[in-house]
């Protein structure tokens, strides 16, 4: 059973695995989501939300020759909610969701049950209608409450592992439960979720002959899964980071503790976020921080442009003072290196 909101995930050590051969390790698809570009929830919402109205005026009107025109306007939210990470990699059964309504149509007793109101089948229908109007905005509360978890209380951390994370996320769930700030407005705290368990055994992934062991869960919402990769990447000791250099998230796998990515560095063609930051932690050691060696390269172009005659007096002294104060904001945390350059490439 494969659909958007009714899919099966299956545990095992430190990875999830999601049918047909994809793998991934614990905490890599709560990375993925907290990088993905807000435009595309905001996409999906508005989509949804076409569809949703549709759909409502189909089953108050009971109008069969509505059918069409709201699975156009569900299958264009499909076409972006099955370009998630998570769904790129899922069985789903694509097909019929893209052919739901149509289906349902054919079937002259099932579409009756379907427009009969209070029926069992009318019941779970609104449910899924519900569910979808309400998909991307889960997914936004997910990345918000999480994003914030990792920026006040995992980020200081002196020590990368399971037992740092524990600590951490126990300050965490003491202030949210005394509290709770930190929360999406009107958003109860909670950490459960309504899930089922099954255990189930499975041929070795790499060593033939070899069975393993794995926890079959089968989840009924995107945000109940990626609550349960991030939880369980802690437990293993992995845990999305944000890169000083770039500010994207990457997945620090137990053990291991860096502040860099190890992708292209914005503005390389070759290096990457963490040979960048190896160079910035030597230019630490010389007595200058990162944003000191921005400032120093945009404090001589505009020299440069001042003693050429290209800017005033007053025009140079305002864009130094400028220059300062994005510098004392990278310093103190408030913009990634990646957002510095981008302010001083504009000045």
């Amino acid at each position: 059973m494969y659909a958007y909101d009714e899919f099966s995930v299956l545990f095992w050590e430190g990875t999830v695995m999601l049918g047909e051969g994809a793998s991934f390790p614990l905490g890599q698809m709560t990375t993925d989501f907290l990088n993905l570009d807000v435009k595309v929830l905001q996409e999906i919402h508005r989509r949804a939300r076409d569809f949703v109205k549709d759909a409502r005026a189909l089953f108050r009107k009971k109008n069969s020759g509505a059918v069409l025109p709201a699975q156009e306007k569900l299958n264009a939210a499909w076409d972006v909610i099955f370009d998630l990470p998570f769904y790129r990699s899922l069985p789903l059964n694509i097909y019929g969701s893209r052919n739901l309504l149509p289906a349902l149509l054919q079937d002259k007793a099932l579409w009756d049950e379907l427009m009969k109101d209070g029926s069992e089948r009318n019941k779970s229908f609104m449910v899924f209608i519900d569910k979808l109007e309400y998909f991307a905005q889960s997914i936004e509360n997910f990345r918000g409450q999480i994003a914030n978890m990792l920026e006040l209380y995992f980020e200081k951390l002196p020590r990368r592992n399971s037992e740092a994370y524990a600590v951490a996320y126990a300050k965490y769930y003491r202030d949210m439960i005394g509290g709770g700030a930190l929360l999406v407005p009107g958003t109860p705290f909670g950490q459960e979720f309504d899930v089922k368990v099954k255990f189930v055994p499975l041929p070795h992934p790499t060593e033939k002959g070899k069975p393993i062991l794995a926890e079959e869960m089968e989840f009924s919402y995107l945000s109940f899964f990626l609550y349960t990769d991030f939880y369980r990447g802690l437990i293993a000791g992995n845990a999305p980071r944000r890169c000083h250099n770039c500010g994207r998230y990457f997945l620090l796998n137990k053990g291991y503790d860096t502040c860099y990515c190890n992708n292209i560095a914005p503005g390389e063609t070759e290096k990457t976020c963490r040979k960048v930051g190896a160079h910035k932690k030597e230019a630490r050691k010389e007595g200058k921080t990162p944003a000191r060696l921005e400032y120093d390269k945009i404090y001589n172009r505009l020299k440069t442009r001042r003693a050429r005659g290209k800017i005033s007096v007053d025009e140079w002294n305002a864009a130094v003072a400028l220059a300062l104060e994005y510098k004392d904001k990278a310093e103190a945390g408030k913009i990634t290196d990646t957002e510095l350059r981008e302010l001083y490439d504009k000045m």
